[in-house]
């Protein structure tokens, strides 16, 4: 009922505002999960090789958790789980968020 407010144009709205919850997350998650650790001195995590260590300095791994847990998980269920998921509290203060980054103009 909240996406079709409006003449319609919360919808447009929601959708730009979850690809900046998206992006913001990407970004922070990145930031937040990159590592400092020089590769080739002995001291990588894990004991990874190098190159597994250069890619985990870059912060794509968290891109890819966030990617995978974040997006595809929360399609996924909406997709098998409509109603439940549409009747979830969490889903509509999500939608709030959405729509407020769309009306912010950022």
């Amino acid at each position: 009922e909240l996406l079709f407010r409006g003449d319609g144009h919360n919808l447009p709205g929601f959708m730009i505002g979850r690809q900046l919850c998206v992006v913001s997350c990407f970004f922070i998650i990145a930031r937040v999960t990159s590592l400092n650790v020089e590769p080739g001195n002995g001291n990588n995590i894990f004991g990874v090789s190098d190159a597994a260590q250069t890619f985990f300095n870059m912060g794509f791994l968290g891109a890819v958790i966030t990617t995978i847990l974040g997006s595809i998980t929360w399609q996924l269920v909406a997709s098998a789980f409509p109603l439940a998921f549409l009747s979830n509290p969490l889903v509509y203060v999500f939608l709030r968020i959405c729509l407020f980054l769309e009306a912010t103009g950022i």
